[in-house]
């Protein structure tokens, strides 16, 4: 194990920091405001766990494209297992339905360098 690892915390562990620790990535997902739609809806849960990946695969790999085949595993509440979200596809689909996105989702992307938001 290389040294500089030691000290940074697995993905367990940076999912259950406070929030006044977590990254500036991880704090952007928690807080994006809710859309229009109920706050429990399926298609708000849905863009808040590809966002929460995406923002875990921002920390973890840079700004660099995100592979179709990408696979993240996010830890959700009320969840005993990570949840594994399909990124690659989550963004691609996403985009596509850009034009359905509220501003504050637009600039979450736009916040975690998805250009195209």
């Amino acid at each position: 194990m290389h040294p500089a690892s030691l000290n940074e915390p697995t993905t367990s562990q940076a999912n259950h920091r406070p929030a006044h620790q977590q990254t500036p990535h991880r704090a952007l997902a928690e807080r994006t405001a809710k859309g229009p739609s109920k706050a429990g809806s399926k298609a708000q849960q849905a863009f808040q766990r590809g966002l929460s990946a995406l923002a875990q695969w921002v920390e973890k790999e840079g700004r660099r494209p995100v592979p179709r085949s990408t696979v993240v595993e996010i830890t959700v509440d009320g969840e005993t297992e990570p949840v594994p979200v399909r990124l690659g596809v989550w963004l691609s689909n996403t985009k596509s339905r850009r034009d359905k996105l509220t501003q504050d989702q637009q600039h979450a992307l736009r916040e975690l360098g998805i250009e195209w938001a």
